[in-house]
């Protein structure tokens, strides 16, 4: 009870004091809004996982290694509406083989005490150093597998492996684990390696505030259970994770998985409540005091110890060269997918099964009933039954004909999986429709000419045909507005991967680099732009998913705000007057004339700063992007070009940029005018318009007629 006590009150008061920290972040995930919880920088480690997560896997398996599931039979899952692809509960379910209950024996073999444990390499366990909290006590006790029922609700078989703390053991208490070595093989047997194993990441990305966790524990020493996403992560940090999740006594050392079924924390307290002077309290409110059952303490979460504050520890000490070696089996190998293991292991069970009932019936049928001890109840040739605590039928192929099985002991191959050379990291879903039209279009620029003058010439002369520039230089801004608008018939929505990249942005079309940063004058491929900004909205698409988790109660989730995601997801591609600057309003947001290629990192460089002409260098800040103080930004590239788009939105949406030192002012427009004169139109911006033209239905008249600029008003552009 005083190591009890000593934990809970540890984690009590580490909720307690991040109750300012933890509190405006729960505000933003109730809003639909856990992204602003997080740093950009996490977001981008949580979906660079996210789309390992979806690599291709290069090599098939086998037959027999084929999806557990053909028919699960789950007629409703409790709680909010969290609708799932059925393959989440097979993993569950496999994934779950790698869980175990430890029995806390005495020198005397009696059991004093059940925690939780799993498999972390081919030959080591992780659980808490509160379960196991010496080499003497670890070896006494053992881990057992397979204590959970089957369809009927019977009991399997346990399957239990000494643990050998004289091979490997290591332990923390300020981190409240034990690491500690398996036997290969059971009392009876069977092999260890049946059973799979969770690999720990050190890295970041594995999981966000407010997304779903799942733990697989044994509760009370009970048979194993799963709590599937109606956990919810509410805080990060230092050593700990705290977590709303219905984990009990004898959950200690469960495994905590996000919903890619990755490890990202090792469970070892519940969080008390607590009264104002920091006394426990029990469920009505009443003080607990020593002596009083446990069960009487109210609860308000659960504490964690992060996996990588562990995967540092385990790293960072000095170990003997045997011990070193199985440590490095943890900290570098690839385990087999938890699919695979699952279907090798029960693969084992079956050869087993068949052993067992050949040898005791004496003939070469299999029976219908669980005969040997393993994972699965045997019903059929080929086919099994899980219950934790859903009942599952699986099939494995075809039904495995008599004399097909292997041998017991034998196991398949496991063919690891790895990602093809040169593929993307991410998987292009097969109903990609938009992605096929951008790559079509961009294959068919080489038979296009690049500009033809002939044919744009007669297209701007018939644009222009019933227009004539006004004398007066506000009547000309006025006459050109109207112009630009009325004309301005189709109105692309903001893809730049669709709209801009595979034809209008093109500097030749000869492949290779075609298509240039706007502010670096970076050459860049449109093929790997394309791809990259369809993988961004991929990345989007996943982190909304992630994310955007209906509250307690609600019937669906609150939208994720957009603006965050945009911010943390950029696309390659720069508006010259900021977003910010019109709110992201369509079809400013959209119009293709003030849409360039920029790589994230100028986007990011420039910001929504204005544009600026610095006399001097002084102590400007300065990349290939450009040149940057506060309130101003001189591109590197392309003046000409962006000069001419910012003066096209003036007369296109005058009033939306204001007149001020953060957008623009009057001298701010003379400096575009300066830049309009010195770098004139070329080839490009003449390939640029025609290309517009035909997109959207108006023209960019500085490109058409240059000469025209010092004619308009273009001060008229901007709010009063």
């Amino acid at each position: 009870m005083m190591d009890f006590t000593h934990i809970a009150v540890a984690a009590g008061e580490r909720w307690q004091r991040r109750a300012e920290v933890r509190e405006p972040n729960l505000e933003k995930i109730r809003n639909g809004k856990a992204i602003e919880a997080e740093s950009p920088q996490r977001v981008q480690a949580r979906l660079a996982r996210l789309s390992q997560a979806a690599v291709i896997p290069a090599v098939r398996t086998p037959a027999l290694m084929a999806p557990l599931t053909e028919a699960i039979g789950l007629e409703r899952i409790q709680g909010n509406p969290d609708f799932l692809d059925m393959n989440f509960v097979e993993l569950a379910l496999a994934v779950a083989r790698f869980v175990g209950r430890i029995n806390i024996r005495s020198k005397l073999g009696r059991s004093i005490g059940y925690g939780t444990g799993f498999m972390v390499s081919p030959t080591l366990l992780l659980t808490n150093h509160h379960v196991l909290e010496s080499a003497d006590v670890a070896a006494a006790s053992e881990v057992e597998f397979d204590y959970q029922n089957d369809r009927a609700g019977r009991q399997l078989p346990i399957v239990g492996f000494k643990l050998e703390p004289q091979r490997f053991f290591m332990t923390n208490a300020a981190l409240d684990f034990t690491l500690v070595a398996v036997a290969a093989q059971s009392a009876r047997g069977i092999a260890l390696n049946r059973y799979g194993w969770s690999r720990l990441i050190g890295t970041e990305g594995k999981v966000l505030l407010g997304e779903p966790l799942n733990i697989i524990q044994h509760p009370r020493g009970e048979a194993k259970q799963l709590v599937l996403r109606s956990n919810e992560l509410v805080d990060l940090f230092d050593d700990f994770a705290h977590y709303v999740t219905d984990t009990e006594p004898g959950s200690s050392g469960s495994p905590v998985y996000n919903d890619q079924w990755e490890v990202v924390a090792l469970h070892h307290a519940g969080v008390p409540s607590r009264d104002a002077e920091g006394r426990l309290l029990t469920r009505d409110g009443r003080v607990w005091e020593d002596g009083m059952d446990p069960d009487l303490i109210g609860w308000v979460a659960n504490e964690g110890i992060r996996v990588s504050s562990l995967v540092n520890y385990i790293q960072a000490q000095p170990l003997p060269p045997a011990q070193a070696a199985l440590r490095d089996d943890l900290l570098n190998l690839t385990p087999p997918s938890a699919l695979e293991a699952a279907a090798a292991g029960q693969a084992g069970d079956a050869a087993l099964a068949h052993a067992a009932a050949t040898a005791a019936a004496g003939a070469a049928s299999v029976p219908t009933a669980p005969v040997a001890p393993g994972h699965a109840a045997v019903a059929q040739a080929g086919t099994a039954s899980w219950t934790i605590p859903l009942t599952v039928t699986v099939q494995l192929g075809q039904p495995v004909q008599q004399g097909a099985l292997a041998p017991p002991g034998a196991l398949p191959a496991i063919a690891p999986l790895i990602a093809p050379a040169g593929a993307p990291s991410i998987v292009v879903p097969p109903a990609r429709p938009a992605l096929a039209e951008a790559l079509a279009e961009l294959a068919r620029a080489p038979q296009r000419a690049y500009y033809d003058a002939a044919a744009d010439g007669a297209a701007r002369d018939a644009y222009y045909a019933q227009f004539a520039l006004p004398a007066e230089p506000a009547a000309a801004h006025a006459a050109l507005h109207e112009l630009l608008t009325r004309t301005h018939t189709t109105q692309p929505a903001y893809r730049p991967a669709k709209h801009l990249y595979p034809w209008v942005e093109l500097r030749h079309t000869r492949g290779g680099d075609d298509i240039v940063s706007i502010y670096s004058g970076k050459g860049f491929s449109a093929r790997d732009l394309i791809e990259n900004d369809f993988a961004i909205d991929e990345q989007r698409s996943r982190l909304r998913a992630a994310v955007a988790i209906p509250r307690p109660g609600a019937l669906e989730a609150a939208p994720v705000d957009e603006d965050f995601l945009e911010a943390a997801l950029p696309y390659n591609c720069e508006h010259v007057v900021p977003q910010s600057w019109f709110d992201k309003r369509e079809p400013m947001r959209g119009d293709l004339h003030h849409l360039f290629a920029c790589e994230m990192d100028c986007n990011s460089f420039r910001g929504n700063t204005p544009f600026f002409d610095f006399a001097d260098f002084g102590e400007i800040i300065r990349t290939d992007c450009g040149k940057r103080e506060p309130g101003k930004f001189e591109p590197g590239s392309g003046k000409g070009p962006v000069a001419r788009a910012t003066l096209y939105f003036l007369l296109r949406y005058p009033g939306l940029i204001d007149r001020s030192a953060s957008e623009y002012t009057p001298e701010r427009i003379a400096t575009l005018l300066a830049w309009h004169d010195a770098d004139p139109v070329t080839d490009y911006e003449r390939h640029r318009n025609a290309a517009i033209f035909e997109k959207q239905g108006n023209r960019n008249p500085l490109i058409d007629f240059p000469d025209w600029a010092a004619r308009i008003d273009f001060v008229r552009g901007l709010a009063a």
